[in-house]
């Protein structure tokens, strides 16, 4: 299954995606949340699809994409979470996972514009492959219970100033990735029935020139591993997001440019969808 949310910031429509017809969830639900996603979701949207209960939602194709997902309460992040990547940044690839957090009004839709931060020499693009935890998780015993606990996966583009994250952070990564809108989300949200997690192409692309590509194969820790490892030190809520990292070809690496106004970023998973922003500059709030 494929679950979208149209329309204004904070007034989206959830919608159950079927080829061209995005068919209206809000018979079952009020929004794509935790709630939602915490209970059989998946068995209670087909009933209600295989009685008609689910209509079509007028002027679908026109709106704008929101996030896939409501507001979650955490966003957890993995850093350096493909070789290549973690050598193209100076560092050795991880033994354990490396973990910082976003904030949860960083989650924006897929197409949304994004701010450049006030002062921001060092806007970079990292395309990553997301989780979205569907039942509540803590202490897991092996990664192989991880799955009972995802429903499903999200593109992401974790936005990051490096500078803030580098520089002066004080040696913690987060300053440099919680700025306002530094999460572009979607466009779906879906079902782990629909994709080969371990074998997803990334690819991005800044003013049309390719950047990243690259697999989730090439992952240091897999999904599995992840929510496993992150289930000993914080429950994991329903509606929660984690990164999982990303690979090589970012402009961290030293071979591109950092981001400036005007510039068009496009990431791509596969399976997981397309999204594009536009970087704006920064101006005073009048």
């Amino acid at each position: 299954m494929k679950f979208a949310r149209l329309g204004p910031s904070g007034a989206e429509i959830p919608v159950l995606i079927e080829g061209e017809q995005y068919l209206d969830l809000r018979p079952v639900t009020s929004d794509v949340h935790g709630d939602f996603l915490a209970g059989d979701f998946r068995v209670r949207v087909e009933a209600a699809r295989a009685a008609g209960e689910l209509p079509e939602l007028e002027g679908a194709a026109g709106m704008r994409i929101g996030a896939p997902i409501a507001r979650p309460s955490a966003v957890i992040c993995i850093g350096q979470n493909y070789a290549a990547h973690a050598r193209e940044s100076g560092a050795e690839p991880p033994t354990v996972p490396i973990m910082f957090l976003k904030t949860p009004n960083t989650v924006v839709g897929p197409d949304d514009a994004v701010t450049i931060p006030r002062g921001s020499e060092k806007t970079d693009w990292e395309v990553e492959l997301g989780i979205v935890i569907g039942a509540r998780a803590s202490y897991l015993d092996s990664p192989d219970e991880a799955d009972a606990h995802i429903a499903g996966y999200v593109a992401t583009n974790d936005v990051s100033e490096r500078a803030f994250q580098m520089e002066v952070s004080g040696g913690q990564w987060s300053k440099g990735k919680i700025a306002p809108g530094f999460n572009p989300t979607g466009p779906w949200l879906v079902t782990p029935d629909e994709v080969d997690v371990d074998d997803l192409q990334l690819r991005s692309w800044v003013n049309g020139e390719p950047r990243q590509d690259s697999n989730t194969n090439d992952m240091i820790f897999d999904v599995r591993a992840i929510v496993h490892h992150l289930s000993q030190y914080v429950a994991l809520e329903p509606g929660d997001l984690i990164l999982t990292g990303t690979p090589q070809g970012v402009a961290f690496g030293g071979k591109f440019p950092y981001l400036k106004a005007g510039d068009v970023v496009d990431i791509e998973i596969e399976g997981l969808g397309h999204q594009r922003q536009e970087f704006v500059a920064w101006e005073a709030q009048k």
